[in-house]
């Protein structure tokens, strides 16, 4: 993919954030599995407006894309260059997420609208805009399932400014790129946000950060149905916004303290705890079992004994 020849003028660190340890731990064995009894965050770059929507990338030698919504900038970071523009006009986007080919996938706020990347990182493929004929919202976050189908959230977070909201609800829907159906499979969400899978994608999590901040997790049939919706867990600070699910069904997820993590049960196992509020959060590095979370102004990582492939 293509790197713009500039750097950003923003601080680019690598030093560990705290002399404490900076978690809460509910579930001292389960947290053990999880959590190195070293592991240490550290804090890569920070004095940027308002970060979101990460996701890695293995080529390259492995790099991180992540979003700065109102400075319109996709940044990469890797460890060894740093920090750098990867996209100079975003159109706001917001969540990020990669298909089968490792094609970027993202939520753009201002165009109202999914689009793809293609493999030369420059060329870019609007993939849905509107529903029945109607624009979105604002999408706002989405996963791919190993099917090739996009799900994707549109809340009326990122709205532009002046402009009028044109669907009766904030949906969560999926798009068939192969067959370009748009369905919203679910309806009922004040707020819908962060999406999961669980492992055997069998399940879709779905965080809503509106009054009931909680995520749900529902059932997903063979032909793409979704059922249920009954609450997983609540969080106790905060909202949720961006989640992930490891290969165990723990669930992981941003908080206003930093990064919540759950048992595939729903239970509190404890916390890492940032000194920003956490937007979102994504598994990356060789092993893919380094934490990335971009938080408020700053992307941190710390480094675990569980693994993603999301």
């Amino acid at each position: 993919m293509r790197l713009l020849p500039f750097a950003l003028p923003l601080l680019t660190l690598t030093f560990t954030l705290f002399a404490a340890e900076p978690f809460e731990i509910k579930d001292k064995q389960e947290f053990a599995r999880i959590v190195p009894a070293n592991a240490k965050i550290e804090k890569l770059a920070t004095d940027m407006k308002f970060t979101e929507g990460p996701v890695w990338s293995d080529q390259d030698g492995g790099f991180l894309l992540f979003s700065d919504i109102p400075s319109h900038h996709i940044n990469r970071w890797d460890a060894k260059t740093g920090l750098a523009v990867y996209r100079e006009q975003s159109n706001n986007t917001n969540g990020n997420s990669r298909d089968a080919e490792g094609r970027l996938i993202s939520c753009e706020h201002q165009a109202r609208r999914v689009t793809r990347t293609e493999k030369d990182g420059t060329t870019i493929t609007v993939l849905a805009d509107k529903f029945e004929g109607k624009r979105f919202n604002s999408p706002n976050d989405v996963v791919v399932k190993s099917d090739g189908t996009i799900w994707f959230t549109d809340p009326p977070y990122g709205l532009p400014k002046g402009e009028q909201k044109e669907l009766d609800k904030n949906y969560v829907f999926r798009l068939d790129p192969k067959t370009n159906q748009i369905k919203p499979v679910i309806t009922d969400c004040d707020m819908p946000n962060g999406l999961a899978f669980s492992p055997d994608e069998k399940k879709l999590y779905v965080a809503d950060s509106g009054k009931p901040k909680h995520i749900r997790v529902f059932n997903i049939a063979a032909d793409g149905a979704v059922t249920g919706g009954e609450v997983f867990c609540k969080i106790d600070n905060g909202a949720p916004d961006g989640i992930r699910v490891d290969p165990a069904g723990r669930l992981f997820s941003s908080a206003k303290d930093g990064v919540q993590i759950f048992s595939d049960k729903g239970d509190l196992i404890g916390k890492i705890l940032l000194p920003e509020s956490c937007a979102n959060l994504c598994f990356g590095g060789k092993d893919k079992n380094e934490l990335y979370m971009t938080a408020s102004k700053s992307l941190y990582r710390i480094k675990l004994n569980t693994t993603s492939q999301r």
